[in-house]
């Protein structure tokens, strides 16, 4: 939600899992043009996971792609520009889970509510460094626009399906004061549950009674 908007149920203990993708380690002589930089977004992705992206290095992803070290600079300025392409791609595939699990259910409904919150926290846990990376990556963020861009289309999702159990195509400030007010408890929830402090405390938490009680209490009964 907000900028970076976006489970089945899953449970709170956290998922240390890493998501492996194979990636060829010979170097390859030629590339179609698109598929260098997809490579290449690809390998930082894997090592932001592994290492977060404080531990990142441009030479250890080429070797991950199986490039030549001065490959990446065809397409990308330098190390930041390449961990913003990543956090891209990362806002890109949340939206995309967003909208696919809210078409599963009635327009206007509290369901629809509660599922922006469960793939805000499945994207968290199942993508913890990119998570972290999307938040984390401050320095030339205003000035990147589809950054920018694709956070607000994001959040715009957000305050509509406010709007709309309100019974309203148009969002007003109460609807966009509400998105807010979800976005802030998912959020620490999601880093609460990959931080590892759900386990640390004990909690045994029921995520989905979790997220149904957050959406009541921001967006009340349709009645209210």
């Amino acid at each position: 939600m907000l900028e970076y908007l976006t489970l089945t149920s899953v449970t709170c203990s956290e998922k240390d899992w890493i998501m492996e993708k194979t990636i060829t380690p010979e170097k390859r002589d030629s590339y179609h043009h698109g598929d260098l930089r997809s490579q290449l977004i690809e390998a930082t992705r894997i090592l932001v996971e592994e290492k977060g992206p404080d531990h990142f290095s441009v030479s250890e992803a080429c070797r991950r792609a199986g490039v030549s070290s001065a490959a990446p600079y065809k397409h990308f300025k330098d190390k930041g520009e390449m961990l913003r392409a990543v956090a891209l791609e990362g806002m890109k595939r949340q939206r995309v889970d967003l909208v696919r699990e809210l078409e599963k259910y009635p327009a206007g409904s509290l369901d629809r509510i509660v599922a922006m919150g469960r793939v805000y926290v499945r994207f968290a846990v199942d993508e913890p460094g990119v998570f972290r990376l999307m938040f984390g990556l401050s320095e030339g963020h205003a000035e990147h626009s589809a950054l920018v861009e694709t956070g607000n289309n994001t959040f715009a999702v957000v305050q509509q399906e406010v709007a709309r159990y309100r019974g309203s195509e148009a969002v007003a400030p109460e609807d966009a004061h509400k998105a807010f007010l979800l976005w802030s408890f998912v959020h620490g929830l999601s880093f609460l549950t990959i931080d590892g402090k759900l386990a640390e405390k004990k909690l045994d938490v029921d995520l989905e009674a979790v997220l149904a009680d957050i959406a009541l209490r921001v967006v009340g009964h349709p009645t209210d």
